[in-house]
C-alpha cells in the first residue's frame, strides 16, 4: 500500500473526485483523459468533444470522474454549469498555440473569477501541453503569460506535458491527488494529517497544514 493509500485510509477520506477538464478547443484535453485511463480503455481514433463527456480513471488512491467540456467557443458557456458539482480542475493548454494563448488566458480569468470557484480552494492542474512541437513554448513561459503567480488563493502546478506518449502527466496527476487528499480535510482531520507527516513527510510538501 502506497503513501496516499495509507493517508486516504487513515483519514477516512472519500476517494470518489469529480474533476472539470478544461481549455480552449485543440489543447489536447480528450487525449490527455484517454491517456489517463487503462490502456485496455483507451481508445485509438480521438474526435473533439461536442458539448462535453464524462470519462473515469483510476490512481492506487482515488476514483476520478471527469467533465471533458469541450472548448470549442460555442460551447464555452456550458462550463460554468458544473462549476459546483467540481472537486479539481484541469486546465489544458496548447503550448504552441502562441496566437490564442491571450484567449486562454482571458477563459482563466472568467473562470477564477466565478462565483462558484472565486472562494474555493479547489486544486488546478496546469497541463502545458503539446511539447513535441518544433514551437512550443516552455512551461515556465506558459505560465508567465497566464499569468499564473497571481494565483493566491488555490493550489496550482503546472506540467510540462506530451498527452500523445503521456510525458508529464503521471506528474500532475501525483500532485493532483496529493492535492485533493489535503484539501479535503476538515480542521480536525488537518491536525491528524500534520501528526502523520511529521511522521513520515509526504514529498513536495511541506512538514505543516495551514
Amino acid at each position: 500500500m502506497g503513501l496516499f493509500d495509507k493517508l486516504a485510509g487513515w483519514l477516512g477520506l472519500k476517494k470518489e473526485v469529480n474533476v472539470l477538464c478544461l481549455g480552449l478547443d485543440n489543447s489536447g484535453k480528450t487525449t490527455i483523459i484517454n491517456r489517463l485511463k487503462p490502456s485496455n480503455a483507451q481508445v485509438q481514433d480521438i474526435v473533439p468533444t461536442i458539448g462535453f463527456s464524462i470519462e473515469k480513471f483510476k490512481t492506487s488512491s482515488l476514483s476520478f470522474t471527469v467533465f471533458d467540456m469541450s472548448g470549442q467557443g460555442r460551447y464555452r458557456n456550458l462550463w460554468e454549469h458544473y462549476y459546483k458539482e467540481g472537486q479539481a480542475i484541469i486546465f489544458a493548454i496548447d503550448s504552441a498555440d502562441k496566437l490564442r494563448m491571450v484567449v486562454a488566458k482571458e477563459e482563466l480569468d472568467t473562470l477564477l473569477n466565478h462565483p462558484d470557484i472565486k472562494h474555493r480552494r479547489i486544486p488546478i492542474l496546469f497541463f502545458a501541453n503539446k511539447m513535441d512541437m518544433r514551437d512550443a513554448l516552455t512551461s515556465v513561459k506558459v505560465s508567465q503569460l497566464l499569468c499564473l503567480e497571481n494565483i493566491k488563493d488555490k493550489p496550482w502546478h503546472i506540467c510540462a506535458t506530451n498527452a500523445l506518449t503521456g510525458d508529464g502527466l503521471q506528474e500532475g496527476v501525483d500532485w493532483l491527488q496529493g492535492s485533493i487528499l489535503i484539501g479535503c480535510l476538515s480542521f480536525g482531520k488537518r491536525s491528524r494529517l500534520n501528526e502523520f507527516v511529521r511522521r513520515k513527510p509526504l514529498s513536495g510538501h511541506s512538514s505543516s497544514i495551514s
